[in-house]
């Protein structure tokens, strides 16, 4: 019969207390080992009581909210760039093209602190109520840029929202990952990156409907302002969600964690079974220290550190959100007017929708590594041709003063789907389905801060430079040396990532313990 050492709170209490500290609020400091076995878990008054069965594909909706303000957050920015580089007489800001990359890259910035801070949080406090707290600071973040009276305000503002963009980014993978069944993990996880590009397309189409319908200066305010609406939403509808199971089993809290079973799998599954098997792994974690920095001297686990770190600035180093935030300023340089940039900016949101879509149904067929793999040549063919056309049709009739033709303008726009097709609809879903399984349980918080942390410095460092590259030295050197970095992205990943699919996250952990000990 299956069994596990469980830590009781020492010293003389009877054997029925003992039966109730498996459910303990959390881990005791002075301990005893005792073997709990399917009949003492069984035993537990949660093991039998009612629950209200939840829906976990509406609870995983409402956690992915936390994606869409994500996505919104970081795509608005797309839209009201173009007004806010007008004078400040015209409502704008004035901003140059060093200070657009300053205010596009200062919410990344607080998106990297947010990302450390709530790895560490959420280890403690559990993934619900970082997450309550993170929508408390969208609000805020979304109110603070709408209504930031010069450049200073705007950037501390944006720094505020990208603590919470950053929070979101590291914790609801892992609140997803932790929810789901097994065998409906990578679906899971990737419907964030699904709710990702949702929030993107949202800001891009509201982007162009306030500029053909809303007359007046401050049009960029009202785009910035709206993100407070799917905030709220956030704090109202995630408090109707439990904490997850794993969480409960960390913290030593049993008989909570059954209950979250029993609500979020289906009729007839065997709850105890799998809470014996994630105890089996909780109950170790509990009986040693949580992993930290010096633990980095372990051999498997810098590997691991290592592969997430690899897997998060993959995505980046991509160029993705180059596209993301100045695709309306890219073709207003290939000669479009700004209106018509912003509508042709929708495709974008479209395709990556789309492109999403699709991975969530690829990922659950194809395995992890080859879809990074396939993710990442695609995308190094686009950024190839984008530099081409920049090159050949772009550039030159800049430099003769003149306005690059239409066609050139259809072709980056062209190009920048094809881009996106490959990125949203592997690269990007399979980085946080598999950031959400490299790292074990006890360090999975920490870890995953630290990969999501680098994540946004490199995606600060990336969006800052971007409109100083392009106005210095111009679109096709631009993408070109994008090209050159996701060739050494692509050696990095076919040599040193392994692969992640159709096991369960303590599958997972014994196997990298052994592989890199």
């Amino acid at each position: 019969m299956p069994s596990v050492a469980v830590r009781n709170r020492g010293g003389g209490a009877a054997a029925a207390d003992d039966e109730r500290h498996i459910v303990g609020a959390a881990a005791p400091d002075r301990t005893t080992t005792r073997t709990v076995t399917r009949d003492r878990l069984e035993a537990l008054p949660e093991a039998g009581a009612p629950v209200t069965p939840l829906r976990t594909r509406l609870a995983a909706v409402v956690i992915t909210l936390g994606g869409l303000l994500f996505g919104y957050d970081t795509g608005v920015i797309a839209g009201a760039l173009p007004y806010m580089a007008r004078p400040e007489g015209a409502g704008g800001l004035a901003l140059t093209p060093a200070t657009e990359g300053l205010v596009t890259s200062s919410l990344l910035v607080g998106a990297a602190v947010g990302a450390m801070a709530s790895g560490r949080l959420s280890d403690r406090h559990g993934r619900r109520r970082t997450l309550l707290v993170l929508a408390v600071i969208f609000t805020l973040g979304a109110v603070g840029t709408a209504l930031a009276p010069g450049l200073g305000a705007m950037v501390a503002a944006r720094v505020v929202l990208g603590l919470a963009v950053g929070g979101a980014s590291a914790t609801v993978p892992v609140f997803l990952a932790e929810l789901a069944p097994q065998e409906s993990r990578g679906s899971y996880v990737a419907a964030d990156q699904l709710m990702i590009v949702t929030g993107q397309l949202l800001a891009y189409t509201l982007n162009a409907v306030l500029a053909h319908t809303v007359e007046g200066p401050h049009t960029w305010r009202y785009m910035l302002a709206l993100a407070s609406v799917p905030a709220v939403a956030l704090w109202v509808l995630v408090r109707r969600v439990p904490e997850t199971s794993r969480w409960f089993a960390a913290r030593g809290r049993y008989g909570d964690a059954l209950t979250t079973l029993r609500r979020t799998r289906p009729a007839g599954h065997d709850a105890v079974g799998e809470l014996l098997e994630i105890v089996q792994v909780a109950d170790a974690e509990t009986a040693t220290r949580r992993l930290g920095w010096r633990d980095l001297r372990a051999p498997w686990i810098r590997r691991l550190m290592l592969v997430g770190i690899g897997v998060a600035v993959i995505q980046q180093v991509s160029g993705v959100n180059t596209i993301m935030y100045y695709a309306p300023t890219l073709l207003e340089r290939t000669g479009l007017a700004t209106d018509a940039a912003l509508t042709a900016t929708i495709a974008n949101g479209v395709v990556s929708v789309l492109a999403a879509v699709l991975g969530l149904r690829i990922v659950r067929r194809v395995r992890r590594r080859t879809m990074l793999l396939a993710g990442q040549a695609g995308i190094l063919l686009a950024l190839l041709a984008l530099s081409a056309v920049f090159a050949a049709a772009v550039e030159p009739a800049l430099r003769a003063g003149g306005v690059p033709p239409l066609g050139a303008s259809y072709l980056v726009l062209a190009f920048m789907l094809v881009f996106l097709l490959f990125q949203q609809a592997a690269l990007s879903p399979v980085t946080w389905v598999m950031l959400s399984e490299v790292f074990p349980l006890r360090m999975r918080g920490l870890g995953m801060g630290i990969a999501v942390f680098l994540h946004w410095c490199v995606n600060a460092v990336i969006s800052f430079t971007f409109p100083v590259l392009v106005d210095g030295v111009g679109g096709a050197a631009t993408f070109l040396l994008f090209a050159v970095v996701n060739a050494g992205a692509i050696l990095f990943a076919w040599r040193l990532i392994p692969e992640t699919s159709e096991r369960s996250l303590e599958e997972l952990e014994e196997d990298f313990r052994r592989r890199y000990a």
